[in-house]
């Protein structure tokens, strides 16, 4: 059992996972969230878009589909995200200093 190894101790973070660690701030926080939206919009308008490709025949019906589920995806997370936000916000203000 003493010979037992781990490999890959210092491993860093992928792209973009470190990086939005080391950030500190509230305009850095406000950033993030306008970011997140703009993105679950973007996702949106794809689905909406590709739901008008599919009505005038220029999709296919599995294409519509990824594309709708992928924005539902991205919305049901954001939401998450938010809630989870909001009951941490409200946790905090329960607290007694």
């Amino acid at each position: 059992m003493s010979n037992l190894r781990i490999d890959n101790v210092n491993q860093r973070a992928p792209l973009g996972i470190d990086q939005g660690l080391r950030r500190t701030g509230s305009e850095d926080f406000a950033s993030a969230v306008k970011q997140a939206v703009s993105n679950v919009n973007r996702v949106e308008e794809e689905g909406n878009r590709s739901i008008i490709d599919l009505l005038q025949g220029k999709a296919e019906v599995h294409e519509t589909m990824i594309a709708l589920q992928k924005a539902d995806i991205s919305m049901r997370l954001l939401l998450a995200i938010r809630n989870k936000v909001i009951e941490a916000y409200r946790e905090i203000s329960r607290m007694q200093f």
